[in-house]
C-alpha cells in the first residue's frame, strides 16, 4: 500500500517503522517526518497541521491510507477533511478528538457513560476555582481544558500552588486557548499506566500496556513533560484486569460517543490510575480510575509498544477505518521493550537547537536496540537536534531488565551537547518485584 504517516516526533518514527515491517512491504511517506524517518520513508515538506496542505497532497499522490499522529491536527478536523476528499484515514474526527481537545468534554462523556474518573469541576473564574480548592483536599489536580502537548496538569501538593497553577492558566494566560477553562478535580492515588486500544467504531482489542515517565528528573521530580521515557509491559496491570478495563472503560465509551452520533474509529488512548489495597479511591468507589484520555498513540509509549507487536499493522489499522476490526490482527510477542528518551538542556523549559548529534549508528547497532527520533533534523550530512525530546531509545528484551539495560546501552553510545536522560526508567516496575 502507499500510506502517509503525518507527524514529526518519535510517534510518528515508530509507526513508519513498524509498517515498515510488513510482510507486504508499503510504499511510505512523512509529512513532514524527520532525519529518522527519512532513513525508511520518503519526507513531505507538508506541516502536520496544515490541514489543506496535506488534503492537496493527498489528491495529488493517491494514498491508500493515511496514519494521522499527532493530537493538533486530529482536532483540526485533518481526519474529517481526508474523509470528505475520499481518503481513508487513520484516526477519529474531530468531533471524537475532543476526548483528547477538552478535558471538559471527555468528563461529561465519562459520567454519562458511567466510566469511573475522579470528581471534577470546571471553571473559568479564578477565584470560583480557588474557592472550590477546600473541598478536593490535597494534593488536588489542576488541568488546563484544552491541548497542551502534556504539559497543562499540575499536581500541587500544597493551597498554594494549586493557586498558582490556576492563575497561570486563567490569568496569565501560559497554555494559551488550552486554558480558558481549567478543571480542579480530584487526586486519586495510586500508578499510572496507558491503554491502547485500537477502535473501529464499535469493537476494540487492546494493545500491551505501558506505562511512561512525565515528570523531567529521576525519582519522578520535577515538571511534568511530553515523556522522559516507557516501558511495556507495565506489570500493575495483571492480564486479569484487561476484560475488566475493555468491558467497563473502553466500550462505553465508544457506546456513549455512537449515542451522540460519533463514530470512533483509531486509536483510545486510557491513561488509568491503578489504587492499591488500602490506598485512596476516587468517589466511585473503583481501584482503576481513567485520569484522562487521549485520541491517538502515546509518545512515548508507542516506541515501546509497536515493537512487541507481530503481523501485519497496517492490516489492523485498516480495519479500524474499515469496521473490521477483530482480535486476530494484532498479535504480542513476549519480549519486554523499554525506552529512554535523551533530551536538550533546559527542557521542558527553552532549549538550544542545532546540535550535532553523534553515535546513531553504533547505537542502531547494539543487539535489539532501535532509535526513534523525536525531534531532529537532517543538514548537510548531519543530524541535528531540533526539539526538547530529541530522540526516543528503545531495547527490546526477554525480560524488563535486559530491555532496560539495552535501551541505556545504546544511549550510552549517543552525544549531543546538552543531552539529559533519566537513569531510572521502569523503576516502579522493579520496585514492585
Amino acid at each position: 500500500m502507499k500510506i502517509l504517516i503525518v507527524g514529526s516526533g518519535g510517534r510518528e518514527h515508530a509507526i513508519t517503522w513498524r509498517l515498515s515491517r510488513d510482510e507486504a512491504g508499503h510504499s511510505l511517506f512523512c509529512a513532514p517526518g524527520n532525519a529518522g524517518t527519512a532513513a525508511i520513508a520518503e519526507n513531505v515538506p507538508v506541516k502536520a497541521e496544515d490541514v489543506e496542505g496535506i488534503v492537496a497532497w493527498a489528491k495529488s499522490n493517491k494514498p491508500d491510507l493515511v496514519v494521522v499522529g499527532p493530537e493538533a491536527p486530529l482536532v483540526a478536523g485533518l481526519v474529517d477533511s481526508l474523509n470528505a476528499a475520499g481518503f481513508k484515514a487513520f484516526g477519529p474526527v474531530a468531533a471524537g478528538a475532543r476526548m483528547e481537545g477538552s478535558k471538559r468534554f471527555a468528563k461529561e462523556v465519562m459520567d454519562a457513560a458511567g466510566v469511573p474518573t475522579g470528581k471534577a469541576e470546571v471553571f473559568t473564574d479564578p477565584a470560583a476555582a480557588k474557592a472550590a480548592l477546600p473541598g478536593y483536599g490535597l494534593p488536588v489536580v489542576i488541568k488546563a481544558d484544552g491541548l497542551a502537548a502534556g504539559k497543562g496538569v499540575v499536581v500541587a501538593e500544597t493551597t498554594e500552588q494549586a493557586e498558582q497553577a490556576i492563575d497561570d492558566m486563567l490569568v496569565a494566560n501560559k497554555f494559551g486557548a488550552a486554558g480558558a477553562e481549567v478543571l480542579v478535580e480530584e487526586f486519586l492515588d495510586g500508578e499510572e499506566c496507558s491503554i491502547l486500544a485500537l477502535v473501529d467504531g464499535e469493537r476494540t482489542v487492546l494493545l500491551p500496556s505501558s506505562q511512561d515517565h512525565k515528570r523531567v528528573f529521576d525519582g519522578d521530580k520535577g515538571p511534568n513533560t511530553g515523556g522522559m521515557g516507557a516501558y511495556s509491559p507495565a506489570p500493575v496491570v495483571t492480564d486479569a484486569m484487561l476484560p475488566g478495563i475493555r468491558e467497563k472503560i473502553i466500550l462505553p465509551v465508544v457506546r456513549e460517543l455512537k449515542k451522540r452520533g460519533i463514530t470512533y474509529k483509531g486509536v483510545l488512548y486510557a491513561g488509568l490510575m491503578i489504587t492499591p489495597p488500602g490506598g485512596k479511591k476516587a468517589l466511585s468507589g473503583s481501584a482503576v480510575n481513567v485520569v484522562e484520555f487521549n485520541a491517538r498513540f502515546g509518545d512515548p509509549e508507542t516506541e515501546a509498544v509497536l515493537p512487541r507487536l507481530g503481523g501485519d499493522f497496517s492490516a489492523a489499522l485498516m480495519a479500524c477505518v474499515d469496521g473490521t476490526l477483530s482480535d486476530d490482527l494484532v498479535t504480542v510477542k513476549p519480549e519486554s521493550a523499554a525506552t529512554v528518551i535523551m533530551a536538550s538542556g533546559g527542557y521542558p523549559g527553552s532549549y538550544e537547537k542545532g546540535k550535532e548529534i553523534t553515535g546513531l549508528a553504533d547505537a542502531n547497532a547494539v543487539p535489539g536496540a532501535t532509535v526513534f527520533h523525536c525531534g531532529t533534523k537532517s543538514d548537510d550530512g548531519k543530524v541535528l537536534t531540533s526539539g526538547g525530546r530529541v530522540l526516543s531509545v528503545t531495547g527490546l528484551g526477554a525480560d524488563l531488565r535486559s530491555a532496560v539495560d539495552t535501551a541505556y546501552a545504546a544511549v550510552g553510545k549517543i552525544a549531543f551537547e546538552g543531552e539529559f536522560h533519566r537513569r531510572d526508567i521502569a523503576h516502579r516496575a522493579f520496585n514492585r518485584v
